[in-house]
């Protein structure tokens, strides 16, 4: 669902919205300070834009959306599988390479930034436990998602029936043009390759599905689980994609917050 407030437009998904425990975004390009192919709402602080704007843009979602300005959870995202456990206020340095972050605490917005890659947001209704997931390729291939829910479950005893998911603007299968090498990294990580490969000139891969067959392969509930289907590829004027706009392209944002 697209929402406005002001000039800032983010999307947010019925399944978590239902439950009335979080509060939990997925930005667009509008609404923000940026400027030149920045514009205007970028999130990335990494991404060759001088700080300032990139702060102001963060403190608009704040005020906008009911975040804390002072407690965004933001991981130095490497394409990993590393998942980090936030059971207080985070140093930089325990943020260092981690592409998932996982919390029960109250008033922390996990995020996790992205422009073509998939961001999903997790929260078990029960034990009332958040993630934020950061799904390149790579994290998808290494299966990120579901080594995010063996966290979840090892630390604080969720179960797959309780938890809501949802898939955020990302690039579709008809966009993700990739080489065999890639396709035959999927293969080799046993993932059923007719549900989420098609061949056209080149291999075509699915990072929807691939995320999705995850969450279910952990109980997850089918019902329970929410996919945008925006691809930021073929929307780049409404989402930052690297793939149109090159490695300096601003990024959205995806966060949640228990409160």
């Amino acid at each position: 669902m697209i929402r406005k407030k002001g000039n800032l437009e983010y999307i947010t998904f019925e399944n978590l919205e239902k439950t009335g425990m979080v509060r939990h975004c997925f930005t667009t390009r509008h609404g923000g300070v940026s400027t030149e192919h920045w514009a205007s709402m970028n999130m990335g602080l990494a991404r060759g834009e001088a700080k300032e704007p990139v702060w102001e843009n963060y403190r608009i979602l704040a005020e906008k959306v009911g975040f804390s300005v002072d407690n965004y959870v933001t991981s130095q995202q490497t394409h990993t599988t590393n998942v980090r456990v936030i059971t207080d206020v985070p140093t930089e340095e325990e943020l260092q390479n981690v592409d998932a972050v996982v919390t029960h605490l109250k008033d922390f917005c996990l995020c996790v930034s992205t422009a073509d890659c998939v961001p999903i947001l997790i929260y078990d209704t029960k034990k009332q436990v958040i993630a934020a997931v950061h799904a390149g390729w790579r994290g998808t291939v290494g299966r990120i998602v579901e080594k995010t829910l063996e966290v979840m479950k090892s630390h604080y005893g969720i179960e797959g029936k309780n938890v809501v998911a949802c898939i955020g603007p990302s690039i579709s299968l008809e966009a993700f043009e990739v080489g065999d090498e890639v396709y035959s990294a999927f293969a080799e990580a046993n993932f059923d390759m007719v549900r989420i490969a098609k061949k056209y000139e080149k291999w075509h891969l699915d990072l929807w599905e691939a995320n999705r067959m995850q969450l279910l392969a952990h109980g997850v509930l089918p019902e329970n689980i929410e996919v945008s289907g925006i691809c930021t590829y073929q929307n780049h004027e409404e989402f930052f994609s690297a793939r149109r706009l090159g490695i300096k392209s601003g990024r959205i944002l995806s966060g949640i917050c228990r409160w």
